[in-house]
């Protein structure tokens, strides 16, 4: 457990994403950093991939950089078998090798952007012991190659076709666009930490004749809708403050976290491992349960309720969500329901998994931090981790977007994830003497 400058955590502030890579602007960066930055543009600005699929990627990044640093630091056990390597080598190297070779391999195009980005890390590295340059450089090789290999057949991009319904309850795309789920598949990968996605079941989703699903029903009919007359200003900011993409933000919030407590290359590699591993499997759970259960969104809900057999939901074959073209963002895409089942929410997965990961790295929940969201364009400050969690449940309810159980259902399943790792992985090493 890291001990945190308990003056302040400092401001999470996420900078706009950017068209090409660059270092991120934050201050007392080191290598893991500078690395994940531009692991961010690589995964989510240039090759565009969407919330659950980019983790994936980011979770391979900085386990491979971790295991790298580790070999040399050798503080805390690997996540996979490490490489041999001394004290010595250079980690700065290690980081710079082990991020360039697994990047370049998931986006071989993007490498005449990512080499001299590499050639430019390498060129700052001293080699100091004479080897330690060479040695750190094969260290990041060799982690890279064990994640490669580790992830082969792992599920990705493989075939896989959702059900689409008809019936109450069940899923189907959704106004305005009828987009199809970009990446149904993601349920279907081999997870980076539980022994089986069937860990990760969640409660089902209320049943459409229960009391909980009619009070789940009226709450976001009424706070969630587009012309809602009891949501607040405030409330409509959040709800488009959490919509940015959702682990480029995160990862936006490690690096200036790591800066603000002026974690050593160490300490930086393993909280962004963890945090990237958690929210992997988070996500990896998270797609798993939405095709298990296919339920329906709100706005399929609210407008067909004259067929889900429950007296005492009203139907409204015009009711509308926040989230809908016509809500104004500071940046694109336009605002809609995601392409994809309600239960259980994909940013409260990762959320719950991300704020337990950091409650239990920092050994606390009292940090005051801020985040600065590119799609509202405001910033948001918080006094608790906690504090971001139950604004992200309570965010999807208020964009018209997830029913409540789902969004609570998706903070449990995250929770699970991270209270496996912390059980089962990057414990301390007892060193002798």
């Amino acid at each position: 457990m890291y001990r945190p400058n308990t003056r302040r955590l400092g401001a999470l502030v996420g900078a706009a994403a950017l068209g090409g890579m660059v270092a991120p602007t934050v201050a007392h960066a080191n290598a893991v950093s500078d690395w994940n930055g531009y692991a961010s543009t690589a995964i989510v600005s240039t090759a565009g991939q969407p919330p659950p699929v980019s983790v994936l990627s980011f979770a391979m990044v900085q386990g491979a950089v971790y295991d790298a640093v580790n070999a040399i630091d050798r503080s805390h056990r690997p996540y996979l078998p490490e490489p041999p390597a001394r004290r010595s080598d250079a980690k700065d190297a290690a980081v710079a090798t082990a991020a360039y070779r697994v990047l370049v391999t998931l986006f071989p195009a993007q490498a005449p952007t990512l080499q001299p980005l590499y050639d430019a890390s390498l060129a700052a590295v001293a080699d100091l012991p004479r080897g330690a340059k060479t040695r750190g450089i094969a260290d990041g090789e060799a982690a890279a190659a064990a994640m490669l290999s580790a992830r082969e057949n792992d599920g990705r991009f493989g075939p896989f076709t959702p059900v689409i319904g008809t019936t109450p309850g069940a899923w189907r795309p959704t106004a305005p666009f009828f987009a199809a789920d970009p990446a149904p598949w993601v349920g279907n990968v081999r997870p980076f930490l539980v022994p089986d996605v069937e860990l990760l079941r969640t409660d089902p989703p209320n049943a459409l004749t229960s009391r909980a699903y009619t009070r789940d029903f009226d709450e976001i009919k009424s706070v969630g809708a587009l012309a809602s007359t009891t949501r607040t200003p405030d409330q409509t900011d959040a709800a488009i403050f959490w919509q940015d993409a959702a682990f480029a933000l995160w990862n936006r919030a490690f690096r200036t976290i790591a800066a603000d407590q002026h974690l050593d290359t160490a300490d930086t590699a393993r909280l962004f491992a963890i945090e990237d591993l958690a929210a992997a499997d988070a996500a990896i759970g998270c797609w798993n349960n939405k095709y298990h259960w296919n339920f329906w969104r709100p706005i399929t809900a609210i407008r067909e309720a004259a067929s889900d057999g429950n007296p005492k939901t009203e139907a409204d074959p015009a009711w509308t969500p926040l989230f809908d073209p016509a809500t104004p963002v500071a940046s694109p895409p336009a605002l809609s329901t995601p392409p994809f089942p309600d239960h259980p929410s994909g940013h409260n997965c990762a959320a719950g998994a991300i704020v337990r990961t950091l409650q239990d790295f920092f050994g606390t929940d009292r940090l005051t931090f801020s985040l600065t969201s590119n799609k509202s364009g405001t910033t948001r400050t918080y006094h608790r981790l906690s504090d971001a969690l139950e604004e992200n449940i309570d965010a999807r309810v208020w964009a018209g977007i997830h029913f409540r159980t789902a969004d609570l259902q998706g903070a449990i399943l995250g929770r699970k994830v991270a209270g496996y790792l912390h059980r089962h992985y990057f414990g301390p090493v007892l060193k002798r003497g």
